[in-house]
């Protein structure tokens, strides 16, 4: 048979060889050597072949057996390992990934998908792979590994195929399943920790910030954020990350834990992306909710304790002290006023402080405490701040100490009733006609004693009662004049007429 570089199929035990190969060949295993010598009455007898084998000839024979099967045999599948996780197995109309190692019977390579360094992709169940396949990859799990015998009537048969595979060829399979899916799949959502407080799920225009890590189904990991040390951060159900994150990250609460399974037809498709994710990759996401906001979200105030009798309440432009505590959502410390000798000292309405937290500093008593949480547009806005990241939602736990009444926006100084109508004559102590600083200053100061007028709150008076000086003293010579005094009330009228 090696002359004509071809095997020798048969079927054993019909008669269809002589008897002495029918009976040498039974019980004879896959890669088996044996030397067989079969008498004239169990060869070709007394007439021999003509021109070939002599009469009444004893033949020998040095056979190796490469193949062996049988009408009735089925496909024989030994799994050789297999995840403990599997939440779905292969069924027809999938679309699988694997990698295989394809050998005869006897050990001989034919194929093997490694060598292409690519995966073998395609449908099941649908007519694209021999049927041996086929019905070999059903009930497979993503990562399982099973070897597949394939009888030739279930592979090739007769003809077999080109030069690599003999006719009537029984074939070994070593598959590795990559991952699978159906294209009519959605994304597939396990719901690994979520937090028993859950007051808000996020919706389609949420601004989300969540780390992540993302693998192909074997395990592969392709991308984390944890590595780059900066969360995600993006819109949900608007179309700026793969469709099926957009709906993977719908309804999740802040804290979660979440692994999103993503179909390709979801995610990258037969293309993939970059060298990282193959074409018709299932994608893998597990990814943990730092925070989110909506741009139209407002402060939110949780009153913790309020005290009893509680009627004078903050206002804008009052100068408070208060203690507070600062940190992401997530519950990382960014700052906190305990961690300086006094509470912290503000004007409200003054800009001092970010937007969301003078809001909710805003009707506090004293000695009232609350929880307030500040979407980033009403706090540090997409660039953060120092130690505070971008787009970061903030907790503030505040305590309101002390308040001090304020004055309106541009004063300094602001009568309770009327000002006196000789005011300067009042305000020119020693009455010399013009009013020095040291005059000024213990008019003003007289004021507030009595409880005529209030100052700014601040914790120094005496640069307040020295901008009110310099503003009244207009040419800057040390001295206000009759001429140069007047009430910030008559300013603001003038300024209304010359516009008018």
């Amino acid at each position: 048979s090696y002359d004509r570089g071809a095997t020798v199929a048969g079927v054993v035990g019909v008669g269809r060889l002589i008897t002495g190969m029918d009976r040498g060949l039974q019980g004879m295993c896959v890669n088996e050597r044996r030397h067989l010598i079969v008498p004239p009455h169990l060869g070709y007898g007394s007439i021999g072949v003509a021109g070939l084998i002599p009469p009444d000839a004893t033949l020998y024979f040095d056979v190796v057996m490469l193949d062996i099967w049988n009408k009735n045999d089925k496909l024989q599948i030994t799994t050789l390992s297999k995840p403990e996780r599997c939440n779905r197995t292969v069924e027809n109309s999938d679309f699988v990934r694997y990698h295989y190692n394809g050998t005869l019977l006897d050990g001989t390579p034919f194929d093997s998908s490694y060598s292409k360094d690519s995966t073998y992709d395609t449908y099941v169940g649908t007519g694209w792979l021999i049927k041996g396949m086929d019905q070999g990859l059903l009930g497979m799990c993503a990562g399982e590994k099973r070897s597949i015998i394939i009888p030739p009537f279930l592979a090739y048969g007769e003809k077999g195929y080109g030069t690599v595979i003999p006719p009537q060829a029984s074939l070994v399979f070593s598959v590795l399943l990559v991952d699978f899916h159906n294209p009519k799949d959605s994304v597939f959502l396990e719901h690994l920790e979520v937090p028993e407080s859950c007051k808000r799920r996020a919706v389609t225009g949420d601004f989300v910030r969540y780390h992540y890590n993302g693998t192909l189904m074997d395990g592969t990991l392709f991308d984390s954020s944890y590595s780059r040390n900066h969360t995600y951060n993006t819109y949900i159900g608007k179309g700026y990350i793969i469709p099926g994150m957009d709906q993977g990250l719908q309804g999740v609460c802040m804290g979660e834990r979440r692994r999103v399974v993503v179909p390709p037809h979801l995610a990258y498709g037969e293309n993939g992306a970059g060298d990282k994710i193959p074409g018709s990759a299932v994608l893998i996401f597990d990814v943990h909710i730092i925070d989110f906001h909506n741009p139209a979200d407002p402060v939110e105030i949780e009153t913790v304790y309020r005290p009893e009798g509680c009627n004078v309440t903050t206002r804008d432009r009052d100068f408070i002290r208060y203690h507070y505590n600062c940190s992401l959502l997530d519950g990382t410390k960014l700052f906190s006023s305990h961690d300086y000798e006094k509470p912290q000292e503000v004007t409200l309405g003054a800009n001092k402080v970010i937007e969301g937290l003078n809001t909710g500093l805003l009707n506090m008593c004293a000695g009232e405490r609350r929880v307030l949480i500040v979407p980033p547009h009403l706090g540090h806005g997409e660039n953060g701040a120092r130690g505070v990241p971008g787009s970061a939602v903030l907790r503030f736990e505040v305590e309101l100490i002390s308040m001090e009444e304020g004055v309106p926006e541009g004063y300094l100084f602001i009568w309770h009733g009327e000002p006196p109508a000789s005011l300067y004559e009042q305000m020119d102590l020693n009455k010399d006609g013009e009013i020095p600083a040291d005059e000024f200053s213990t008019f003003i100061k007289t004021q507030v004693a009595e409880g005529k007028g209030r100052l700014m709150p601040s914790s120094d008076p005496e640069k307040v009662i020295a901008d009110m000086f310099r503003n009244q003293d207009r040419n800057q010579d040390g001295k206000i004049t009759s001429e140069e005094l007047k009430l910030k009330s008559d300013e603001d009228q003038e300024k209304i007429h010359e516009e008018l």
